[in-house]
Formats: structure tokens, sequence, C-alpha cells
């Protein structure tokens, strides 16, 4: 009996144990990847940007509430929310409770797919499917029928009244103590939201700083960034991967970018111009798949440095 059914016991079990890990413990393993990013003029001071992304906040969600709450402490010189807040309906009023204390701080933000649209229980795998077949999204899959409606309004309208500024296919500044900081952003591409157009042009005159903005990153979005000359490309989206695998990393990105820039800081060239390139990892999940391994959940703290 042992030979028979030893190994498919033990196989069974070490995936038991690997769920468990993944369910109860590393989903809620929050943590700070901290960043250095040269991109700032020469005799410019270092900027501090706290990224956070991927929240998908499900009501109940306490520890991820006292955690976001508690990067307050970072003392950031803004903040930059890289979209998918949501993924509950309700959980709108935790979101924002959770987000508080870093509303009082300078900010930007984009939104996500699941912003705007509940998130619908699907087998995990067809990520793998998509991935080899090139579908990712509305970018090559049919559209959504009967999804359901996040309250995103009111979380665009507490975003506004804390003086965020809103970066949907749109280009907005922050003002810090006598540095100005412009900012172009997109709809997310992964339901075909993007409009390039509407804020082509690159970085613009009298601003001490340019930055681009996307949740999603989708080459064509990072190729048109990277084309026009900006310097630091933030986003979100990926999960870094999320079901990772130990000493190989991701096998999925949800987007078009390939595995090895899933998560953290990279380079994206374009039309023979260099941007760096920062996605995070997030710091939640799908309600319908609340597990992550060996790719916990995380923000960032980017520290902006003056260029060699």
């Amino acid at each position: 009996m042992r030979a028979r059914y030893g190994v498919p016991l033990t196989l069974t079990a070490v995936g038991a144990a690997g769920l468990a890990y993944a369910a109860g413990f590393e989903v809620r393993s929050f943590r700070l990847r901290r960043v250095t990013v040269p991109v700032l003029p020469q005799g410019m001071r270092p900027l501090r940007v706290l990224q956070v992304s991927d929240i998908h906040m499900v009501s109940g969600q306490s520890k991820k509430q006292r955690w976001l709450q508690s990067l307050a402490g970072l003392r950031p010189d803004f903040v930059i929310n890289t979209g998918d807040n949501l993924s509950d309906p309700e959980g709108v009023p935790e979101t924002l409770d959770a987000l508080g204390p870093l509303m009082e701080f300078p900010g930007a933000y984009v939104f996500g797919s699941n912003d705007y649209y509940g998130p619908k229980l699907r087998n995990p795998a067809r990520y793998l499917f998509e991935r080899v077949q090139g579908r990712h999204g509305l970018n090559g899959n049919a559209p959504v029928v009967g999804a359901v409606h996040n309250p995103w309004e009111e979380l665009r309208d507490a975003f506004d009244a804390a003086g965020w500024v809103g970066l949907s296919n749109c280009r907005g500044r922050l003002k810090l103590e006598g540095i100005e900081i412009a900012l172009t952003g997109l709809d997310d591409p992964h339901i075909k939201r993007d409009r390039y157009a509407e804020v082509a042009g690159g970085p613009e005159s009298g601003a001490d700083l340019s930055l681009a903005v996307v949740h999603a990153p989708y080459l064509r979005s990072l190729d048109a960034f990277a084309a026009d000359g900006y310097p630091l490309i933030l986003a979100g989206h990926t999960h870094g991967g999320q079901l990772c695998i130990p000493f190989y990393g991701a096998l999925v990105t949800n987007c078009d970018l390939d595995p090895d820039r899933v998560k953290g800081l990279s380079t994206h060239t374009a039309a023979g111009r260099t941007s760096f390139l920062h996605v995070s990892a997030g710091c939640g999940t799908n309600r319908y798949t609340p597990v992550r391994f060996a790719c916990p959940p995380e923000a960032t703290l980017l520290t902006l440095t003056a260029r060699p």
C-alpha cells in the first residue's frame, strides 16, 4: 500500500500545506518595497513617493486596512494610487477608511477595471491559457456580460475632495513646497479605456519632473509613454504574478508585459528612448482567488534622486 499510495498522498499533503500557507499567511503578510530611481534634475532634493495599488478591498479585511493606514507614518512627499481599489461593491467605506491617513498627503490616482466592475468567479487556469493564446482582458476576449457595477463614483468623489488628482486620460500637477510635478495618466488599458491621443505630447515644460501613470502596463501604453520621453512610468495590475514558483518567478502577468518585469523596477525602451518602469505587485487579490504564493502583498516607497 505504501508503494502504491505513498507518493500521491505526499503530494496531496504538500499541496494542501502550500494552499494553507498561500491563503492563510502570505496573502496577509504585507511588505514595503523600497526603490531608488535617479530621475530628478541635478540639484533637486530627493522626493519620496508612496505607490499603493490593487487593494481589492473586501468588507471585513481589517488587517489590510490597518496596514494601509500605518503607511502614513512614512511621511511621503506624495502618493500615487494605481487602481483596482475594490473587489466588493460594499467595500468603498472601508477602502476610504484605510486610505484616509494617506489622503492627507498630496496624491494622484488612476482607476483599474475592478474599480468599475466587480470580479466574476473564473478558473484561475484561464490566465495561463490566455497568455498562451495572446488574449488578455477585453484586448483579446469578448466583452463581459452581466458584470456587477462598482460604485466607483463614490471613490472618485472622495479622492477629489481630498485634493488627489484624477489622471484617467488626463494630465494634472502637484505642487510640493516650490516643486511642481506634472503627471500624465491613462484609464485602464485592460478594458480598452485608454485614450493616449487625449494626453499625448510628452512631459510638460515648466515642471520640475513629469511622471506617467497607468493601471495595467500594456505594451502600447508603455511604448507611448517611453517614446514621448517620460523618465518614470508607474503601473500595477499584475499582482506580481500572484502565484509564483520559488526561484523561478511569475508565470503570468494578465497583460502583454513579459513575466521578467512583472513587478519591481525595470526599464522600457521605445523609439530610441528609455524610461524607468515600476510595476507594483499590489496588496490585494481578487475576492474569488484570495491566495498568494512566493509573492507577498506590497506597497512601494520610491525615493527619486538626481540623475547621474
